[in-house]
């Protein structure tokens, strides 16, 4: 339950192959292997706008067609931006990026060492540290994907009665396809959240929370199935 599959339909996304690297095992093990496949994928060039007051800094940088990059945003490489994304006024996107079709990073959002499958919007004031956001994803605004315990010791994550060394010391959190975060949400590190997870606003989840969990403030954990027109397991 912890594959990337579980979390991700990757029948469409043009970068599945690093998803099934056979050093993957666990789905965080991808951002392991984000720094190489960048790398080796990124031929430096811009297909999509750069708009005058726009700032690109470093050569290893690529920009699908129909991207946007507004004034006043600011890119460094290793980036890899894909087809008709918009990088609006303000936001930061630092090393070690790889952002897929129809996306969205918005005002005031800084990614860094992170994985946006296609149609993952995080357009507000988003903080997204050493994590992967999947298909359909939506952040609320404020949003925070927080990275680094304050200890500084490695990411662990419990499984039922089973607790696991991720062996990061910056993960994170996992967004499986059509998650939705409230406003205000911040996630601790080592968080996953399977499909279809809905968070309300001003929570701080923590942990694993399988497909289709709510999770409220007030109440602490509330598992709930929802209804999708197709399971979350069949392609889109």
């Amino acid at each position: 339950m912890l594959a990337p599959e579980d979390f991700f339909d990757l029948s469409r996304y043009a970068h599945h192959e690093l998803f099934r690297d056979r050093r993957v095992t666990y789905v965080w093990d991808v951002l392991k292997l984000l720094k190489e496949y960048l790398e080796h994928i990124i031929r430096p060039e811009i297909h999509g706008e750069v708009m005058p007051g726009a700032y690109i800094v470093g050569e290893q940088i690529f920009i699908g067609p129909g991207s946007v990059v507004e004034p006043g945003a600011l890119i460094k490489g290793p980036a890899y931006i894909g087809r008709n994304t918009q990088v609006r006024h303000g936001a930061y996107v630092r090393e070690r990026v790889l952002v897929g079709d129809n996306c969205v990073i918005g005002h005031a959002t800084e990614i860094k060492d992170t994985i946006l499958l296609d149609n993952a919007h995080a357009a507000h004031f988003a903080y997204l540290g050493d994590s992967i956001v999947g298909n359909h994803v939506n952040l609320g605004a404020g949003t925070r994907l927080a990275n680094l315990k304050l200890d500084g010791s490695n990411v662990r994550i419990r499984i039922n009665n089973e607790i696991l060394d991720t062996g990061m010391r910056k993960l994170g959190a996992i967004l499986g396809d059509r998650v939705q975060t409230g406003c205000n949400t911040v996630t601790n590190p080592g968080t996953l959240l399977g499909p279809d997870c809905r968070v309300y606003a001003l929570t701080s989840p923590r942990g694993y929370y399988p497909p289709g969990s709510i999770i409220r403030p007030s109440s602490g954990i509330e598992v709930e199935v929802v209804r999708t027109e197709r399971p979350s397991n069949l392609k889109e």
